[in-house]
């Protein structure tokens, strides 16, 4: 069946068409051509004819241009633009140029995962080969076999990689690799929108490493990187990339025609506000979406609801006579032969379903996709866009849905749809400057080259670099002086104790306990949620309940199990403030920023039925708990304005948690981020401050920004709380706003809702 005829069950099947709350219809486009450029060497453009490629787009003929005449350039287009091709190009051209005598060149590709990076380079190995050029283009990474290692240290010449390899493996072991640095031309910076945050901040400083040993042997490469469509685009470039970059965000590229819909499941009880779960619903959409003669991508928020997904879907096909290994699941976590197979068998057509994380998000070449369902909100404006974009990647026409589920933000969207289709990009956000991150790189900085007098970092503060430097020199005992230089003195590896974000920390394996063979993997904050003894952990859709897990050695066990149940950790998270920051006084509330320590817990557990969803049991966990110092919002209710409320009668406190929870994700909306990445702390009655008090904290260890962000945004995101609850058709609440009746009391709802207008009539001073 072909895509217009799903649109077209979709808009008429009474079962799922009245929950379609909103179309949106993206016209086609013929596209829009140049030629190949003159100065392009003919044995490049010859192999690309050979692949079907006659002539270039517009956009990417403006980018490879800017490249050849030195400028730094960044293309910020949608999926299926041909992004790659305007690095490609450039670098072919440049490596086949001297393979016949010309100047050396090396261009090293920096991409954000290592799956990413494998598939990528695999393509440029391709085209080398069309050229007929014994050129060295291999993957750098924790994968790499020694004898490559060695290859690519001495002659590479296009070299793939991510963030952590270049941050650990490279920079520091650059005298390893003086003939590449030496003569690298070319940075490629894939996926440059997927660098925000604290992640962004560190990377931003490993390119100003980069920057900084490829200037120690002569040269200056050009930095070429490629983004989805962002809302600034110029300046995210220029702060990670570290200079002016020449933006091409115009998409010349033909697109068949495109149509996105939001799906809101149905209320099952419309007093209650409770909504079908997204997941049943998109098991149900299965029997409509789903077929051999197309293919169809569910995207999943979490790891858990991929594998409970994934077990639906596998059981439908067997049930109705098809093949159910056509349906498979791609999730981080997985071992790489694993991630291979099914990206290998999705090309290949082998595989008709998949259920993904954001994992298959970024730019892996999966073939053409004909439908993406997008099984709640995936946090930001861009990754909505990437997610559904992965359809219609051979230029016709392609639906993408997203099923919204019963928390606030996805219910604002549904009544809001103009904020998803409206034409705004969100913003990326990073701080490469700020003074934690910085000082952490000029140590590695310094560890790679000694800084003498009147060197910069990029483009750093100089005086905060000069401070920092006579610190670690004059009080760190890191540094000592040598004339107008400093050289490191430690006999510690700075590098390894800088961590560029949580999911590089030590991983935790699960083992197959009969065989002793890996299973899985996740990084270890995340263990004490995951791997937890009784814990059920779900593998393509089959079940493994973890025995035992060793914390010291990060090492968990677990055995093959057929269970009618998955599990849900339950977290508790306790707060001390440390040190309080800048206020905003309104005449209900005070606002601050706070310096604070969480510690949390994992103190039981509970077993959930497949498709019924009710709870069959639960179980204590003992692990111990992990702990922070972090940024936090702190929302300070006057002590007036608790008692007017009432909050200390009855069940009525119960309404200021929910609140608090609702305050969570209204945040998300403005400060892009996902709900995870926020914690919320309720207490009302504080015994610090002796009144009601939420703490809204940034759950990345030493804040990323998350909290300042929410501070200032907080007439927008109090505004969007009180918006949420007005909009619910609830009557006492329901998890679409503040929560179930059960949770936050019978008066739950209109406790909150008088929060709420309270807060957002407010005047903020600073």
């Amino acid at each position: 069946m072909d895509v217009l005829s799903l649109v077209e069950r979709l808009r008429s099947d009474a079962r799922f068409a009245p929950n379609v709350v909103h179309w949106e219809a993206i016209p086609g486009s013929e596209g829009s051509f140049e030629a190949f450029p003159a100065w392009l060497h003919p044995r490049v453009e010859r192999a690309l004819r050979d692949r079907g490629i006659e002539r270039l787009y517009r956009h990417q003929r403006q980018a490879v241009d800017a490249v050849e005449g030195g400028e730094d350039v960044l293309v910020a287009t949608p999926t299926a633009s041909g992004k790659s091709l305007c690095y490609n190009l450039p670098v072919l051209d440049a490596v086949l140029r001297s393979h016949e005598g010309g100047e050396p060149a090396r261009a090293l590709y920096l991409f954000p995962t290592k799956a990413l990076s494998q598939d990528q380079i695999a393509e440029v190995a391709r085209l080398v080969e069309a050229l007929g050029i014994d050129a060295s283009a291999f993957t750098y990474d924790g994968d790499t076999p020694p004898a490559i290692r060695r290859r690519l240290r001495e002659r590479g010449e296009i070299v793939a990689t991510n963030p952590y390899m270049l941050h650990t493996g490279i920079l520091p072991h650059h005298t390893k690799w003086i003939d590449f640095f030496r003569h690298l031309k070319f940075v490629v910076v894939d996926e440059v929108h997927s660098f925000s945050g604290v992640f962004g901040s560190h990377v931003a400083n490993v390119l100003r490493r980069l920057r900084r040993v490829a200037a120690h042997y002569g040269s200056r490469p050009v930095f070429l990187g490629s983004s989805a469509t962002i809302g600034n685009p110029a300046e995210h470039g220029r702060r990670l990339l570290g200079g002016p970059v020449r933006v091409v965000d115009r998409d010349d590229a033909p697109r068949g025609d495109r149509y996105l819909a939001l799906y809101n499941p149905p209320l099952l009880q419309p007093v209650a506000g409770l909504r079908a779960s997204v997941v049943e619903e998109a098991r149900r959409l299965a029997s409509l979406l789903v077929g051999d003669d197309h293919q169809t991508i569910f995207f999943a928020r979490t790891r858990s609801t991929t594998e409970v997904l994934v077990r639906y879907l596998k059981e439908a096909a067997r049930a109705a006579g098809a093949d159910p290994e056509k349906v498979r699941s791609y999730r981080g976590g997985y071992l790489p032969d694993l991630r291979r197979a099914v990206e290998r068998d999705l090309r290949s057509g082998a595989v008709t379903t998949v259920v993904s994380t954001n994992a298959l998000e970024l730019g892996i070449d999966l073939g053409g996709l004909d439908v993406a369902v997008l099984v709640g909100y995936p946090g930001s404006v861009a990754s909505f866009f990437q997610q559904a974009g992965r359809a219609g990647r051979r230029g016709k026409p392609c639906l993408a849905l997203m099923l919204c589920r019963a928390t606030p933000d996805d219910q604002y969207l549904s009544a809001n749809p103009g904020y998803l289709f409206g034409g705004s990009r969100q913003k990326v956000a990073i701080d490469p400057d700020n003074v934690v991150v910085l000082a952490q790189h000029l140590k590695c900085a310094a560890f790679e080259l000694p800084f003498r007098a009147g060197d910069g970092f990029g483009d750093a503060p100089e005086d905060v670099v000069s401070a920092t430097l006579d610190y670690f020199a004059e009080e760190g005992g890191l540094l000592f002086r040598d004339g107008d230089a400093v050289h490191w003195m430690s006999a510690t590896y700075p590098a390894e104790d800088v961590h560029l974000d949580a999911s590089e920390m030590d991983n935790v394996v699960l083992v197959d306990a009969e065989t002793g063979k890996a299973i899985a993997e996740t990084d270890r904050p995340s263990a004490i949620a995951q791997f937890y003894e009784g814990a059920v952990v779900g593998v393509q859709g089959e079940n493994w309940v973890v025995e035992r897990f060793d914390v010291e050695g990060k090492r968990a066990t677990a055995r093959a199990a057929t269970t009618d149940y998955f599990t849900e950790a339950q977290l508790s998270t306790e707060i001390r403030v440390l040190d309080l920051g800048r206020a905003r006084e309104g005449r209900s509330a005070i606002l601050h920023l706070a310096r604070v320590h969480a510690t949390t817990t994992v103190p039981m557990f509970k077993k959930i039925r497949y498709y019924t969803r009710e709870s069959v049991g639960a179980g204590e966990v003992h692990l111990p708990p992990e702990e922070m110092d972090t940024d936090a919002l702190l929302l300070l209710l006057a002590p007036e304005e608790a008692s007017r409320l009432r909050l200390a009668v009855g069940r009525r406190a119960a309404a200021w948690s929910g609140f608090g929870d609702l305050l969570r994700f209204a945040a998300t909306l403005f400060v892009r981020c996902e709900p995870g990445d926020l914690g919320v702390v309720a207490e009302v009655l504080s015994p610090r401050f002796e009144r009601p008090t939420l703490t809204l904290y940034d759950r990345h260890p030493n804040g990323v920004g998350l909290a300042e962000a929410a501070w200032e945004a907080a007439e927008e995101v109090l505004a969007a709380a009180r918006t949420i609850l007005e909009r619910c058709p609830c009557v006492r609440g329901c998890p679409a706003c503040v929560g179930p009746p059960e949770q936050v009391g019978p008066e739950g709802k209109e406790v909150a809702l008088s929060i709420a207008r309270t807060l957002s009539e407010d005047a903020w001073a600073l």
